[in-house]
């Protein structure tokens, strides 16, 4: 009760900032089930279109990854300007990302559609990757977007606004199941397009996002406000030198992490269309799980990342136990729940007894790591707010390169547990990057701010 009573404050507060960035993001959430619902439903018992939507999402992830890794790396450093009411140097943080990140968008894009030819290269059912490919172009067109759209998003969360960009996520997810429903079966006169059409909504859904968060800077006077700090005069090499110090360092760390989930996910396409499918329903589960890990480490380098401006330590501290504490309590719930239901969480997506059957099983050993993933999720929080980046790709390659892939390959494959083995792999890596990463936390409070 003294616990509780201590941390009382600090819960409410980064549940205050979490809340909005958890529903954002399981907007996202809502959209891949819909995504996987709709053409499961649209292949009814052929499990080709949700195994081609599986494979198309799981290899765009990576370019993904490092788009969003790189728009991250300007929360901390707004933040910590923010909190010392340095606005015009946010400002400049600002005008310069909007510089950087749509050029590093576009370039991700051709990086993305340049690589293709090595989706047959993968071992993967031909008729997979045949009706993959223009889903994945599709997700390639939709970076420059991302981006764009990071910068505005991150910079409001560096100030402490979680909730406009929950709004606009809300408003763009609904889109996008609307056009998911409308393209995929062929509504409102047109044709049905099947898996093009999930990935041409989602497309159009992306693009509209920036336009609409743009909209809000130029409506809300408070922010437009920071448009007009935007300068001629500014040193660009040095503010965008700032943003891909911290920028670079997290996108590997996410695309390590992505990594390790591709190259598992390319390796369960090695038992066929049911191993894919049952994969996919098991690890949209899994990523919905996932969003309020996200929302937590976002939430956590926002107060972290005000405490480091202000040089607060001890509310530091506080902020970064609370996180602990509700993060554990959330992989608890979670792994409750898939345990429980795993027999009838995969029915929302299809008829096909075998996915149903292998796709229970599978969510028996994702709910293993829950609790370390989301202590992982929460502590790469932390190292943002601090700006603790640089060492966070190193340990990110021991946990998921080095650990989580061949160990998932010796249990599938040497020691016979099939495609359910593959997952073992998440489980040591994803508890040695979460004991890897409360070790060097716990280094940095350690230290003066």
């Amino acid at each position: 009760m003294n616990i509780f009573s201590r941390y009382a404050e600090q819960y409410k507060a980064n549940l205050k900032l979490a809340l909005p960035v958890a529903l954002s993001q399981l907007g996202y959430t809502v959209v891949q089930f819909a995504d996987n619902a709709l053409v499961g439903a649209y292949g009814s018992d052929d499990p080709l279109p949700l195994s081609a939507v599986a494979f198309g999402v799981m290899l765009s992830f990576v370019m993904f990854s490092l788009a969003l890794g790189l728009t991250l790396g300007i929360t901390p450093l707004v933040g910590e300007h923010f909190a010392r009411g340095e606005y015009r140097k946010t400002a400049h943080y600002l005008q310069s990302s909007l510089v950087l990140y749509p050029i590093l968008g576009v370039v991700l894009m051709f990086l993305q559609e340049a690589s293709v030819p090595l989706l047959y290269k993968l071992n993967q059912p031909v008729e997979v990757v045949d009706m993959a490919v223009p889903y994945y172009r599709l997700m390639a067109y939709s970076l420059p977007a991302i981006m764009l759209y990071g910068c505005f998003k991150q910079f409001l969360e560096g100030a402490g606004n979680t909730s406009t960009p929950m709004i606009i996520a809300i408003v763009t997810n609904c889109i996008n199941v609307v056009l998911n429903w409308v393209f995929i079966f062929g509504h409102c006169g047109f044709e049905p397009m099947g898996v093009y059409g999930a990935g041409l909504a989602t497309l159009i859904a992306r693009w509209i996002s920036p336009l609409l968060i743009f909209g809000y800077f130029v409506v809300k006077k408070e922010y437009r406000d920071y448009l007009h700090l935007f300068s001629r005069g500014i040193n660009y090499l040095s503010y965008c030198g700032k943003l891909l110090k911290i920028g670079i360092p997290v996108a590997g760390q996410m695309l390590l992490e992505g990594a390790a989930f591709v190259v598992t996910s390319i390796m369960m396409g090695w038992f066929g269309a049911v191993a894919i499918a049952a994969n996919q329903v098991g690890m949209t589960y899994g990523n919905a799980a996932f969003m309020m890990t996200v929302a937590l480490g976002s939430a956590t380098t926002i107060r972290v990342s005000h405490c480091y401006g202000l040089r607060d330590k001890e509310q530091m501290r506080l902020a970064v136990n609370a996180s602990m504490h509700l993060s554990v309590l959330w992989g608890v719930a979670v792994f409750t729940l898939f345990v429980l239901l795993r027999h009838l969480l995969p029915m929302a997506f299809t008829t096909n007894s075998d996915v149903i059957a292998l796709a229970a099983d599978m969510l028996i050993f994702i709910a293993m790591y829950q609790i370390s993933d989301a202590i992982q999720g929460t502590m790469i929080g932390v190292l943002r707010g601090m700006q603790d980046v640089k060492i966070i790709a190193w340990l990110s390659f021991v946990a998921y390169i080095l650990l989580n892939i061949p160990v998932g390959y010796l249990f599938a494959f040497t020691f016979g547990f099939g495609s359910k083995g593959l997952l073992v792999g998440y489980v040591v890596g994803l508890t040695t990057a979460a004991v890897s990463y409360v070790r060097r936390v716990r280094k940095g409070l350690n230290k003066s701010c």
